[in-house]
C-alpha cells in the first residue's frame, strides 16, 4: 500500500512540475509579447555541448530528474553560449527560413537547418556560387536533403550573412556560418523583430532570389552555364 501511495505522489509531483513549467513558459511569452526582441551576440562562442538544443527530451529529463541525460562528448554541458542562443533562434522557425549566406560549413548550423526541413518548414538558401563548392561546404548536403538552394549569379561575391525566420525575425551580422567564424573569429550577430529592419532584408532576399532563378538563364546563349542549377526552386 505504501509503495502504491509513493508512486501516486511521485506521479502527481511530476505532473505538477510539468504544468508549472508550461505555465512559466506561457507567462514568459505573455511578458515578451509586449516588447520587440533585440539581442546582440558576440563570437567566438564559448565551447559547450549543444545536443540538448536538438533533443528537447533531454531538457525534460533534466527538469524531472535533476540531472542532464548522459552525453558522451567531452565538451562542458548545461552552459548557455552565443552559439546555443543563435541555434535556438534558428530553430524557433515554424513556417519558413530564408537564408542568405556567403559561406556555410558549420555542422551545428547545418543540423539546425536540416532539423527545420524535417519538420516541414519551408527553407530557401541563397549562397555564393564560388563558395558553394569549396571543401567542407554544407550546401551539397542541404541540396541532397531536398532543400531549395540557389547560387547568386552576379559577378561579385554574394557576401551577405543574414536569415529571416518566419518573416518576422532577422538574424544578421558579420558571422559566416563556418566553424572558424563561430569558434575563432571576432564576430557579431544582431537578432531583432523590429519590422522596420526585417522588411528591407525580406525585400532584398526576394530580389536576389528572383534574380538567381535558373529559369531566367535556360534560354541564354550558353544553355548550360556552369554556375546555374537546373532546379528552379519555387
Amino acid at each position: 500500500m505504501s509503495v502504491m501511495w509513493t508512486v501516486k505522489v511521485v506521479g502527481l509531483g511530476v505532473l505538477a512540475l510539468s504544468l508549472s513549467v508550461e505555465l512559466l513558459g506561457w507567462l514568459v511569452r505573455r511578458l515578451r509579447s509586449g516588447r520587440t526582441l533585440n539581442e546582440v551576440l558576440f563570437f567566438p562562442s564559448e565551447m559547450a555541448c549543444v545536443e540538448h538544443i536538438f533533443t528537447p527530451s533531454s531538457t525534460q529529463y533534466t527538469l524531472v530528474f535533476g540531472s542532464p541525460r548522459s552525453c558522451l562528448c567531452p565538451l562542458p554541458h548545461g552552459i548557455d553560449t552565443c552559439l546555443s542562443r543563435l541555434l535556438r533562434h534558428i530553430l524557433s522557425a515554424s513556417s519558413s527560413l530564408d537564408l542568405c549566406v556567403f559561406a556555410f560549413s558549420n555542422l551545428d548550423l547545418c543540423r539546425a537547418v536540416l532539423a527545420l526541413h524535417s519538420r516541414g518548414v519551408t527553407i530557401r538558401v541563397l549562397t555564393d556560387k564560388d563558395y558553394a563548392a569549396i571543401t567542407g561546404s554544407r550546401i551539397g548536403v542541404l541540396r541532397k536533403a531536398g532543400i531549395c538552394v540557389r547560387c547568386d549569379v552576379a559577378s561579385v561575391y554574394m557576401h551577405h550573412k543574414f536569415a529571416v525566420v518566419d518573416g518576422r525575425l532577422l538574424i544578421t551580422g558579420s558571422l559566416n556560418w563556418t566553424l572558424t567564424a563561430v569558434q575563432s573569429n571576432a564576430e557579431n550577430v544582431i537578432v531583432t523583430e523590429d519590422p522596420h529592419l526585417v522588411r528591407p532584408f525580406l525585400k532584398e532576399f526576394h530580389r536576389l532570389w528572383q534574380h538567381s532563378d535558373p529559369a531566367r538563364y535556360l534560354h541564354s546563349s550558353d544553355p548550360h552555364p556552369a554556375h546555374i542549377t537546373t532546379s528552379t526552386c519555387d
